[in-house]
């Protein structure tokens, strides 16, 4: 994969930015996007801003529409508890946003047709996750062949988290030697800088650092 270019999902988040410096490790020339979606709060572009810029990659921010007629979310209306379940389907968390990563997917698709290339990589993890149906395996392999299929163009869909606890992933990212990079990131859906330490999210983060004995260089 050294001689090939990619493309990385950065969300300005701990997953996808241990993503991010994976995929640089693995390919030759990164590109990295981020989707203005009008999600509850800015905070987080700013963070995948900031590391795009350390990273040394070239970043773009996509703004999307079509989620802000929606609103039926916690994480696209300030209104609603992100601590609930969701009132259509009470095994996911109100944070859930419909259809998200497909639609992340399918434009990075396009966005990697345009530029010709074959790779897309997304920081999604199934195992120390909110229960999200578009971050397992399943579906993404099953979007893979759908984007091949649609864009009549080969591309491969890279998850290098997939299958990685929350401890794993920091401690991918201290063998990279990027750790004290996770101070940039993002991760509380609050939009608070500094973990709530009540939204899962913070939960998830601070769970992996516990686990793997590391201070989060967040805090």
């Amino acid at each position: 994969m050294k001689n090939k270019s990619a493309i990385v999902l950065l969300s300005g988040g701990q997953d996808s930015t241990t993503a991010l410096f994976w995929a640089k490790k693995n390919f030759q020339k990164i590109e990295a996007i981020s989707f203005d979606y009008g999600q509850r709060h800015k905070i987080e572009l700013k963070a995948a801003k900031k590391i795009a810029k350390i990273a040394k990659v070239k970043h773009k921010i996509i703004r999307i529409k079509e989620f802000e007629q929606i609103k039926n979310s916690a994480l696209l209306d300030k209104k609603l508890d992100i601590k609930k379940k969701h009132k259509l389907d009470r095994k996911l968390p109100f944070t859930f946003v419909p259809g998200r990563n497909i639609l992340f997917l399918a434009i990075a698709g396009s966005y990697a047709w345009t530029k010709r290339i074959k790779n897309i990589i997304i920081g999604v993890s199934e195992v120390d996750y909110s229960g999200y149906p578009d971050c397992r395996k399943n579906f993404i392999n099953a979007f893979e062949k759908s984007l091949c299929l649609g864009l009549d163009y080969k591309i491969k869909i890279h998850t290098p988290l997939i299958n990685k606890t929350k401890k794993q992933i920091v401690l991918l990212a201290k063998k990279m030697g990027v750790l004290n990079l996770m101070k940039y990131t993002h991760t509380c859906y609050n939009g608070n800088k500094i973990p709530c330490g009540v939204c899962q999210a913070c939960k998830l983060r601070a769970k992996g650092f516990k686990n793997a004995g590391i201070a989060d260089p967040l805090k």
